[in-house]
């Protein structure tokens, strides 16, 4: 995993995400999860281009059932995008990288 992208719990949420002065990107994932592991490198190139501006981070549904419970996480991966605090897109499922990058370039 890259160093640009953050391991954040139940715990954490609300603070590393909701209160971030910064958009976030969540890649809700679990290890079992085939094409999380496939999207995984994707995240993680975009985390090196845009890890400056947006923050990246993972919250492994197994051992956080809160928050994907809160957000209506339904299936994996799915990732978000916070901005101020609030839910600005959501995409499930493995996806192009040109899909995700245009989700990033959104929240900018």
């Amino acid at each position: 995993m890259s160093g640009k992208i953050m391991e954040i719990d139940d715990d954490s949420f609300d603070n590393e995400v909701l209160k971030s002065d910064v958009p976030v990107m969540v890649d809700f994932w679990a290890p079992w999860c085939g094409p999380c592991k496939a999207i995984g490198p994707i995240v993680a190139e975009l985390a090196e281009v845009y890890g400056d501006k947006v923050k990246f981070a993972k919250v492994n549904v197994d051992e956080n059932p809160l928050t994907p419970s809160k957000y209506g996480i339904r299936a994996i991966p799915t990732l978000i995008f916070f901005k101020n605090g609030e839910s600005a897109d959501k995409i499930t499922g493995m996806v192009a990288k040109a899909k995700l990058e245009n989700s990033i370039k959104g929240l900018l």
